[in-house]
């Protein structure tokens, strides 16, 4: 694994400069042609919470290299997993959304101090890239927020007292949002419950990696690793990943595929390839919704998990019989499967 030096810490100069920026369009990503070849020195503040945290996602995978970065907290806004992933194998992914007193207690959203983060001081160049991996500037608003610096220290502090400074960040609300005038026209799958899906194994990892590699206070890190990950229980919920990913997987990796070989120099898929992918994931959700949740189990929240109990495991029903009911309908929900989905071939690994 390559090893990333830390990027020396952003002056406080660059963090003043900020305050006099402003939001750009990321479906107009023209304006940074002009402006790569005029103001080659000019930098951009670049607010990461997710995966783009770790080292090998940023500069291995997407192969940025910040000039400089700093650890912050956002009081306006709030970590969440609400975008839709793909259902048994990556069932949501990271996202933020504004800060609103809740009551919420479930792991994910036991964090009530603001979004903490890492903002990288990125090129314009690489900023450009940022928003073209991160779906070509179809799939988020590009927003400044306030950001304060993080002291050196083991928490976070409710209420920070230093003075705060500008930073853009990717923000993809909910289609369904009351977030005032920043309502959705990203066209991303909306789920009905936008708290209930588990991020994967795999996905959490890189952001709570990441966490650590930037060294964000210790009571955030053990936020990160007190947040339970999706885990296929049963082995009918394996028989429908399998039967689930060989239908739909090949179709993804099309899109995704077609996506690189008809992108732009920078780096953006024609729109109408953006709204068959936005057809293709719909149709995706839709078919798990309607057809393998009831036939095959969950494929977004771990069946049995304790602090979303079913309506069975109320009146009794221990993991075992439930186990064992399961086993007695297995052959019978996999062969009303079969007869109507027949994949030529399995799916690739995600």
């Amino acid at each position: 694994m390559t090893a990333f030096t830390p990027a020396p810490q952003t002056s406080q100069a660059r963090l003043d400069a900020s305050l006099t920026d402003r939001p750009v369009d990321t479906e107009a990503v023209e304006w940074l042609q002009e402006a790569v070849s005029q103001e080659k020195a000019k930098t951009v503040l670049y607010l990461a919470y997710g995966s783009n945290l770790c080292n090998e996602t940023f500069r291995g995978v997407r192969g940025i290299r910040p000039l400089s970065q700093v650890n912050v907290l956002v009081p306006s806004l709030r970590l969440t997993f609400d975008l839709a992933g793909i259902p048994y194998k990556e069932p949501c992914f990271a996202n933020s959304a504004l800060r609103t007193p809740d009551t919420q207690d479930y792991h994910k959203d036991r964090w009530h101090k603001g979004l903490v983060g890492v903002v990288y001081e990125v090129t314009l160049a690489d900023y450009a890239h940022i928003i073209a991996t991160e779906g070509g500037g179809s799939a988020y608003h590009d927003i400044l927020v306030d950001c304060y610096v993080l002291p050196r220290s083991k928490t976070v502090p409710s209420s920070p007292d230093s003075q705060p400074f500008k930073a853009h960040t990717l923000f993809a609300p909910l289609s369904a949002s009351s977030d005032s005038d920043l309502a959705s026209t990203t066209g991303r799958v909306a789920r009905p419950d936008p708290s209930y899906a588990q991020p994967s194994a795999r996905y959490l990892k890189l952001i709570s990696d990441g966490a650590a590699e930037c060294s964000l206070p210790a009571e955030y890190q053990d936020y990160l690793h007190d947040i339970r990950t999706y885990t296929v229980t049963s082995t009918r919920q394996a028989i429908g990943k399998t039967v689930f990913l060989a239908i739909w997987m090949p179709i993804i990796a099309l899109i995704f595929s077609l996506s690189r070989k008809l992108q732009d120099k920078k780096g953006r898929a024609p729109s109408w390839l953006a709204k068959l992918s936005a057809v293709v994931f719909t149709g995706m959700w839709m078919s798990y919704d309607s057809v393998f949740k009831g036939l095959f189990g969950d494929g977004e929240r771990t069946m049995g998990d304790e602090a979303m109990r079913t309506e069975n495991d109320g009146h009794g029903m221990s993991h075992s019989s439930r186990r064992d009911a399961e086993k007695e309908s297995l052959l019978e929900a996999f062969a009303e499967a079969s007869s109507e989905f027949r994949p030529s071939r399995r799916s690739t690994e995600w």
